[in-house]
């Protein structure tokens, strides 16, 4: 199993989603920051944490402030896809008036992240929780392809 935005874009992991930089002000943190996220379509991907258990796969998906009933999990092709329909209300403040922002980090933004399950995983066993900010999404491991490690001795 591997995440596959790692695999299909720049995104290597390292220094987060936008890397490290020195800019401020209207250009924002990172290599694109946030002058360049609105000309490219706000692209947004949470941070996820993959777990190896002898009986399951666990991601943890971070992002805070999540509408459950906007979360969609889906199986196909044995690639399992996470994705949010969030509003991106970023013209909106938290006292429910419009106004421009200084700076912004944190909004209700869609994304989707997509995971290749290799046959590694019992796809209708798989269940999702979110609390406290964090998707949880256990993946059952199929006993009949994950198989144990060999150890091989040198002759």
């Amino acid at each position: 199993m591997y995440n596959r935005q790692a695999y299909q874009s720049e995104h290597k992991g390292g220094c987060g989603q936008m890397g490290r930089g020195g800019f401020g002000g209207k250009w924002g943190r990172g290599k694109f920051g946030g002058f360049w996220a609105r000309q490219a379509g706000s692209f947004f991907q949470p941070p996820v944490n993959i777990q190896e258990t002898d009986a399951e796969y666990i991601i943890s998906l971070f992002a805070a402030g999540l509408a459950k009933e906007n979360v969609k999990l889906s199986v196909k092709d044995d690639v399992l896809t996470i994705s949010y329909e969030g509003d991106d209300a970023s013209a909106t403040n938290e006292s429910g008036t419009t106004g421009n922002y200084t700076y912004q980090e944190h909004g209700n933004r869609p994304f989707e992240r997509s995971f290749q399950l290799n046959d590694k995983v019992i796809t209708e066993n798989i269940s999702a929780s979110y609390a406290d900010g964090i998707l949880k999404v256990i993946l059952p491991k199929n006993p009949a392809t994950n198989k144990p490690a060999q150890t091989i001795s040198v002759g």
